[in-house]
């Protein structure tokens, strides 16, 4: 099993609420991965975000960073908001962060964006969603299958690419690319009948009641022919590690409840509710908060459901203390996975 982190970036907030500059949050993210490379962790991702609380808008330019000056952590998105960006773009820039951190070690996740922030900042429209989804998922997938350098490729959602060279190619050839899905049965029977890795987004309700999704991914890669190790599900929660279950609640609430007040304006959510966070806060509920014990029981739990070889967790949110954040990195590492892998081993 596979642990790790992931994030959006998270602007830090000033005693009076205010929040201090998204270059700091930045600086910050770079920080907590060269520190996950050191301690162990096995994987990071920087999900494509464009807010200014969460202003990791550039994955490709943070694992490039990353990759010169990590040794062996695996660097992804989480996700790439492909619908809205240029899948060339996107494939040039993890090629390139693949062969400055010596090849092996660089994924893209592709994601169709449940932050649309992206739709209206690109110039899209939100109702060419799926088909920009569908499209740019294809070429993106057929850049990284070509044998060659020169790529052609036809579409409708922008200019086709006729025998041109997509540069560099990645140091073993190909790119490991991952489908990300909130939850949405289409979108596991698409990651299957593609035969590509799939990675649910868990943030709410029970993890147990995505089995069936995993399934149904499982049964559409083999009705498709696709068998081996490239069908795989990982899973991307909430969740903070301390030394005690309170410290871990008591850190890990306050950015909850920032992130809910802040989605609220933008988005319309309800109004925090301590005794939700309570609730998906405690087994079964969604969120990984607890001691290194707690964690690992939970995530064990829940490979029972799942099968998954990758659990990563996103801690950074609302203006968490930076080092709460780094804190809850060197237990995940160095506390939860032998735990992990203890417990597996039992079973």
């Amino acid at each position: 099993m596979e642990l790790g982190a992931y994030s959006f970036g998270d602007t830090q907030l000033n005693p009076d609420g205010s929040q201090r500059s998204t270059a700091e949050a930045i600086r910050n993210l770079f920080e907590t991965i060269e520190h996950a490379d050191k301690v162990g962790l096995t994987y990071f991702g920087i999900g494509e975000h464009h807010t200014a609380s969460m202003p990791a808008s550039s994955p490709g330019a943070m694992i490039a960073a990353a990759a010169a000056a990590t040794e062996h952590i695996i660097l992804g998105s989480a996700a790439s908001i492909i619908s809205t960006d240029d899948p060339v773009r996107v494939f040039q820039q993890f090629a390139t962060a693949d062969a400055i951190s010596g090849g092996g070690r660089v994924e893209i996740t592709a994601g169709r964006g449940s932050s649309v922030e992206t739709f209206p900042l690109f110039g899209f429209d939100l109702r060419d969603y799926d088909r920009l989804y569908a499209e740019k998922l294809d070429l993106l997938m057929t850049i990284n299958e070509s044998v060659s350098e020169n790529v052609t490729w036809s579409g409708s959602v922008r200019p086709n690419v006729d025998d041109l060279a997509v540069v560099p190619r990645p140091v073993g050839g190909r790119l490991p690319i991952w489908l990300a899905t909130g939850g949405n049965a289409s979108s596991s029977a698409r990651a299957g009948k593609l035969g590509l890795p799939v990675s649910y987004g868990i943030i709410g309700g029970e993890p147990h009641r995505f089995a069936p999704l995993a399934e149904l991914y499982r049964r559409s890669a083999a009705k498709a022919g696709h068998t081996g190790d490239k069908i795989k599900v990982s899973v991307a929660a909430w969740g903070l590690v301390a030394p005690t279950k309170k410290e871990a609640m008591e850190r890990f609430y306050p950015g909850w409840r920032n992130l809910n007040i802040e989605m609220g304006k933008l988005r319309g959510w309800g109004a925090p509710d301590k005794r939700q966070f309570d609730a998906q806060a405690e087994a079964p509920g969604a969120y990984y908060v607890g001691d290194p014990d707690e964690v690992a029981e939970r995530i064990v739990h829940l490979h029972g459901y799942m099968g998954h070889m990758r659990h990563f967790l996103q801690m950074d949110i609302g203006g968490l203390p930076q080092e709460h954040f780094l804190e809850s990195i060197t237990l995940l590492a160095t506390e939860v996975k032998p735990r992990v892998e203890r417990l597996l081993a039992a079973k």
